[in-house]
């Protein structure tokens, strides 16, 4: 065969490799997005896209990590389905109705509390606002890393207390939402970081919440633990899951020792429950509700 010949017949084999191969190419980059998790209210789910792939939820711009992987929550009320859009890095779109689960809220009436953390005067509303200011801004998406993705246990173990969702009597008077889980345990009980990340806020004194601490678990995604008797951590530390954070107390809005763990998806609260193994038989039974801050 002349050296024209071997050219002509190796460029042929390219050109017909690359047109079988096109078509899985492409199927291969837009493989449809995978999601996993719960598609209720209160519920988070992990998603994953291919690199490069920009993704949206009821029009509203996802970050995406390097890796392709995002989160999608979805409020208390939220509504019966939800959209979601993703452009491939092909140029190809992707378009879904999530359908979201509701579900049903228990109520409870929460008697004995300090009345001033239920009926706040004119100088404790003002620190409340403080407060919930620095909680605010600690919860602001910082990280684009998804250091979630190690998973998460429960910072503390012992009897469900109060759970996502309930409405709340306190005193005697309505008031909003419970929107986390209390855990009772004795003062002192070590409390621990439910899943990696860096501490956002370290506080104590706060009026409602009493010693506080956030987690940024990263894409918008965080912790907050509250009525702690010591805070053992400071804002920019990384924690691995597990790592001792603070103790169990009853400051702030309490009328028990407990930890109350709250999860916000940027400014979504979702359910904790949803994202743990159940508590274990030993510590499951149900205690009198303890009253939290959020």
């Amino acid at each position: 065969m002349s050296g024209r010949s071997r050219r002509f017949w190796l460029k042929t084999g390219a050109a017909l490799g690359a047109l079988l191969m096109a078509p899985w190419a492409r199927a291969r980059a837009a493989a449809p997005t995978t999601l996993e998790g719960h598609k209720t209210q209160g519920g988070l789910l992990f998603g994953h896209v291919e690199p490069g792939a920009r993704v949206w939820l009821d029009g509203a711009a996802i970050t995406v990590s390097p890796a392709g992987e995002f989160l999608l929550g979805f409020n208390r009320d939220a509504p019966p389905d939800a959209k979601l859009r993703v452009e491939h890095a092909d140029g190809t779109v992707e378009e879904r109705v999530l359908a979201i689960e509701p579900r049903t809220y228990q109520v409870q009436k929460i008697d004995g509390l300090p009345q001033n953390t239920v009926t706040p005067d004119a100088e404790e509303e003002a620190k409340i606002a403080a407060d919930q200011a620095k909680i605010n801004a600690a919860r602001i998406p910082q990280a684009t890393v998804a250091w979630y993705a190690g998973g998460f246990d429960w910072p503390a173990l012992g009897p469900i207390s109060g759970v996502y969702g309930s409405v709340r009597i306190l005193n005697g008077v309505p008031r909003q939402p419970h929107v986390g889980v209390d855990i009772a345990a004795p003062e002192g009980t070590p409390i621990r970081s439910p899943a990696d990340g860096i501490v956002r806020l370290a506080e104590t004194g706060m009026l409602l919440t009493g010693g506080t601490v956030i987690i940024d678990h990263g894409q918008g995604l965080t912790s907050i633990l509250i009525h702690m008797s010591a805070v053992l951590v400071h804002p920019g530390l990384f924690v691995s899951k597990g790592t001792v954070i603070g103790r169990i107390g009853h400051t702030g809005r309490a009328t028990g020792p407990h930890v109350h763990w709250g999860m916000n998806w940027r400014d979504v609260r979702l359910d904790p429950q949803l994202l743990v193994p159940p508590m274990p038989a030993e510590y499951a039974t149900v205690k009198k509700p303890a009253a939290t801050g959020e």
